[in-house]
């Protein structure tokens, strides 16, 4: 259930708040840390945006768009992601079941130091990501086999999203449909990045740290911080290959960078660095916007009958034999 249209405030936000009062000491001067006043990314951060991971063809060889442009783009976009509309489809009020109040896509294209972005990948230069590996492509072509074989088994078999357990959220993050909301906390020696979607929460010690044992992998990674000047660094690796962000391996080597642009925007930067999946590193940078608004409950099971629902249909069609 999309979180900020219904579901309570819970128990998450209590403990976000229990966390802030009782634990260690905040970010201070003269320690692992610049002055708190130079380095402030506490708080509540938007990161919904229209702008395209990838660079789309007609901004080809355009990095940048002219407030006339982007005004423009903004307006297509809106248009075309518009849920509640019904042409162009005879299944219309079935393909886009959920109205467009249930979105929150943002309303704007992604804008850092008064320059607004063709794309949110920034590095290669043509906003477009790297092509697989050799080995990248064996990989996706053998999952998308297993997904045509073997389409719903079992509920493993179903995307982590349609399970409830991973989304946009990351590491790293991207604008979804909704619930593009991060909290982060800053302390002296961590920092926690807690996240809307799926009410993730990431501890990321800044105590100097190395990586714990390869040998212990998680669907988050492991993540290490440090401070380059007031820049706060994340550096994760050890992930498993249950979420295979955007084609990666088990081998994905991810550094995020957060630094304060303004006084209403967190810049965001990260690369995806994995050769046995990408024929080059690349990097996303995506700027968020400072909220007054309130972290919500994610709840996306309770209630939920689309897996049981899809397993019901799957076993029925085996009966029936596939519809041509």
């Amino acid at each position: 259930m999309h979180a900020r249209f219904g579901a309570s405030r819970g128990r998450f936000l209590a403990m976000i708040v229990l966390l802030t009062m009782v634990t260690a000491p905040r970010l201070v001067a003269g320690g692992q840390a610049p002055a708190k006043s130079a380095a402030e990314i506490e708080g509540i951060w938007n990161y919904s945006s229209l702008t395209p991971i990838e660079r789309p063809p007609e901004f080809a060889g355009k990095a940048f768009l002219t407030p006339q442009e982007a005004a423009a783009f903004t307006k297509q976009v809106l248009e075309r992601t518009n849920m509640d509309r019904r042409d162009g489809s005879v299944d219309a009020d079935l393909a886009r079941a959920y109205n467009d109040a249930w979105y929150d896509r943002g309303t704007r294209v992604a804008t850092v130091y008064g320059r607004t972005r063709t794309s949110l990948v920034i590095d290669p230069p043509d906003g477009r990501l790297p092509a697989l590996t050799a080995e990248g492509q064996r990989r996706a072509a053998d999952r998308a086999q297993a997904r045509r074989d073997h389409p719903a088994d079992g509920p493993e078999d179903r995307s982590l999203a349609e399970r409830c357990l991973s989304f946009n959220a990351g590491p790293p993050m991207l604008p979804g449909p909704y619930n593009n909301f991060v909290q982060i906390l800053q302390f002296r020696d961590h920092v926690v990045i807690a996240n809307e979607m799926i009410h993730d929460a990431r501890v990321v010690p800044l105590d100097g740290r190395r990586h714990r044992s390869a040998s212990i992998r998680s669907w988050q990674g492991d993540s290490v911080g440090r401070w380059e000047g007031a820049t706060l660094v994340v550096d994760t690796v050890h992930f498993t290959d249950k979420t295979a962000f955007r084609g990666a391996s088990d081998r994905l080597h991810l550094v995020e960078r957060f630094t304060r642009a303004d006084a209403h925007t967190l810049l965001y930067e990260f690369t995806v660095d994995d050769p046995a999946s990408f024929t080059k590193p690349w990097t996303v940078s995506l700027p968020m916007t400072k909220s007054s608004d309130q972290i919500y409950e994610y709840a996306c099971h309770e209630g939920n009958y689309a897996l049981p629902d899809i397993l019901r249909g799957a076993r029925a069609q085996e009966k029936t034999g596939p519809r041509h």
